[in-house]
């Protein structure tokens, strides 16, 4: 289908594009249905809003708000697609709703705030347990996460050549969704674990170099790490490191990008500022993790002037 054709040329994931694929069979099928047709029969022409409508609210009634709104997207595409190519004169999909999803609350580790730091100090401490242990791999997998904010991909995808710049002042250049690159900063602390693992590499597999073009994240046979790997891996850290009750449902990897945003949220970071790190397209996002930390809430309910009462209410020598 030219359309499947398109959404490649858009850069999109192959399970985003998988996903469309099936949306737009599924719709057509109930679409066919209710026009009483085979889907064979069903001409682009024949599609109006009303029969948008209708086969819509049959596919809705059973899936989520989510569900619905990416198979909205995909018709809506590929209608537009149809108006350009002069199949339709214009998108009926303008009569078909769309469901509204309540806004994602960040989910980062719970607690005090030191969880993180927890998790860092006992694996670096050799918590871990495993039948082939790397604590410099384990280390730099977690910093890595909590420092950048990258997601499972971004983080499966770097390089050795992906990090540049000179000491002190390099830079991890990242590929997050839609092929779209960014540049983020590491400091001198991540550094020094980089460089303490790929020593440790070299070491574990008696290697004299690595190329530019190795994956920096690799399995213990030396073998690029795999989405599956890097989740048992940091399901075990948090585990040994006694904060697995602090990991919210629904996170696991992504709960240390959620750590790193609403931890840089805390301490003053914008809303842009966190947009452009997170590689958000969206400037929404990041403010979701200032609103969640209440910073400036609390600012304004600090300037109560009762509280000004309530402190001379309190005796030189009272608690």
């Amino acid at each position: 289908m030219e359309f499947i054709s398109s959404l490649r040329t858009k850069k999109l994931s192959p399970h985003t594009v998988a996903a469309y694929e099936r949306d737009l069979q599924l719709i057509s099928r109930i679409a066919a249905g209710q026009a009483g047709v085979s889907v064979e029969e069903l001409a682009v022409a024949d599609i109006s809003g009303r029969l948008m409508r209708g086969a819509f609210a049959d596919f809705a009634e059973p899936r989520s708000p989510a569900s619905v709104n990416r198979a909205w997207s995909a018709w809506n595409q590929f209608l537009t697609f149809c108006v350009a190519e002069g199949l339709l004169e214009g998108n009926p999909m303008g009569a078909v709703p769309r469901p509204k999803q309540p806004a994602k609350a960040p989910k980062p580790l719970l607690g005090d705030g030191s969880a993180s730091a927890t998790l860092l100090r006992r694996i670096a401490d050799g918590a871990r347990e495993a039948r082939d242990p790397w604590v410099e791999r384990d280390l730099v997998v977690l910093a890595l996460a909590l420092v950048t904010g990258m997601r499972s991909a971004e983080l499966l995808g770097v390089t050795l050549g992906s990090i540049g710049g000179a000491p002190g002042d390099r830079r991890v250049q990242v590929v997050g969704k839609g092929g779209k690159t960014r540049s983020l900063p590491i400091e001198a602390p991540i550094e020094h674990l980089i460089d303490d693992y790929l020593r440790s590499r070299l070491l574990r597999f008696g290697l004299d170099s690595l190329p530019r073009s190795a994956p920096l994240l690799v399995d213990t046979k030396n073998r690029p790490l795999q989405r599956g790997g890097l989740q048992y891996l940091v399901r075990q850290c948090y585990r040994y490191a006694g904060i697995s009750d602090r990991v919210q449902r629904g996170t696991l990897v992504h709960a240390l990008r959620h750590e790193f945003a609403t931890r840089l949220a805390e301490r003053g970071a914008t809303a842009h500022e966190l947009m452009e790190l997170l590689g958000h397209s969206s400037i929404v996002t990041g403010q979701a993790y200032i609103a969640s930390t209440a910073r400036e809430v609390r600012q304004a309910a600090r300037g109560n002037p009762a509280y000004n009462v309530l402190d001379g209410l309190r005796s030189p020598g009272g608690s």
